[in-house]
């Protein structure tokens, strides 16, 4: 008989030698019943949850119509489904393509009492899945009732100190208050990116300068304030803010009226890409306007916003135009 092993392990607690140790039972199982493997599919740091998402679990069941194996064998039925639902239904897409399922650690007969096994402990792997997602959505939501950070990209301008509490970073956090302030005086974004770059100020990893989306996500992200947000929990005074309340708040109005740009309150038509378009080059926003030509055609186009710097002088000055 020809096999072909499967292996996977999640995000939660496993690392990359499980792969391996999954590997080398199945292996062994192979070699105890005389099945000749020729090939192996693993899915990596990929929850069981949800099989359609375990790209190489896919082309495995995929591959299971050309015939070129008979079994796969894998380390324990969690490793396969971890819901019964998807487990019945690729099983049966395999016994259509005459493939068996094999544990190599889980001993199931082949008659009814097997057929029983193979169902308690299917059930057992969701059972478990459920509970474990139940713990982790608690572990979390306990965390955010403590303010305390809970994954993801911490926010430029801010640390974590031990007991997982934010705290303004002394390194970056004046560079934020220094974007708010300028920003809020009437600087451009375009033009307080070029001043930063200009100074060789970087992102908090150091590997790439702050761009126009960062800047502007920075100027509307309210933990500067001081507060705290998880999904639905949100607490005001947390820690320590990098702004105030009054400069947050003039940064806003700013931001507001920057989202009605002049070239689009005096247009009879309506330019959609107003204050979403920008230069691929320099990042600043193109608004809509409009123009004759000699032949008394009427155009709509883009053109770039100037700024105090004239930075815009050595493009064209019209980026999209129609009819």
């Amino acid at each position: 008989m020809r096999g072909v092993i499967y292996a996977r392990y999640n995000s939660t607690g496993q690392r990359e030698e499980s792969v391996e140790g999954q590997l080398r039972e199945c292996k062994a199982i192979a070699e105890r019943k005389g099945i000749t493997i020729v090939g192996s599919f693993v899915d990596r740091a990929i929850s069981g949850r949800e099989a359609e998402n375990r790209h190489e679990f896919q082309r495995m069941i995929k591959d299971s119509e050309k015939g070129i194996f008979d079994v796969i064998i894998i380390w324990k039925l969690d490793r396969f489904a971890r819901n019964r639902y998807d487990s019945a239904h690729y099983k049966s897409i395999l016994r259509k393509n005459n493939v068996k399922v094999i544990s190599a650690t889980e001993a199931i007969s082949e008659g009814a009492e097997g057929i029983l096994l193979e169902s308690l402990l299917e059930g057992l792997a969701e059972y478990y899945s459920v509970e474990l997602g139940v713990k982790v959505s608690r572990g979390l939501t306990e965390n955010a009732l403590k303010t305390r950070h809970n994954g993801g990209i911490i926010p430029y301008g801010l640390m974590v100190n031990e007991e997982q509490q934010y705290q303004p970073d002394p390194l970056t956090a004046p560079v934020v208050c220094e974007i708010f302030e300028r920003y809020a005086a009437g600087d451009s974004v375009a033009d307080i990116r070029e001043s930063l770059s200009a100074r060789g100020i970087k992102t908090k990893t150091g590997g790439n300068q702050l761009n126009f989306n960062s800047i502007r996500n920075m100027l509307q992200n309210r933990k500067y304030l001081g507060e705290y947000r998880y999904g639905e929990t949100i607490v005001p005074g947390a820690y320590p803010a990098v702004v105030t309340q009054e400069l947050f708040d003039r940064a806003q109005e700013r931001l507001e009226k920057n989202k009605r740009a002049p070239a689009a309150a005096k247009a009879k038509v309506e330019y959609l890409l107003t204050t979403k378009l920008h230069c691929g080059r320099c990042e600043t926003f193109m608004v809509g306007e409009s123009g004759t030509s000699k032949t008394l055609r009427k155009y709509n186009y883009y053109k770039y916003l100037s700024n105090s710097a004239g930075y815009h002088h050595k493009h064209n000055k019209t980026a999209i135009r129609g009819t």
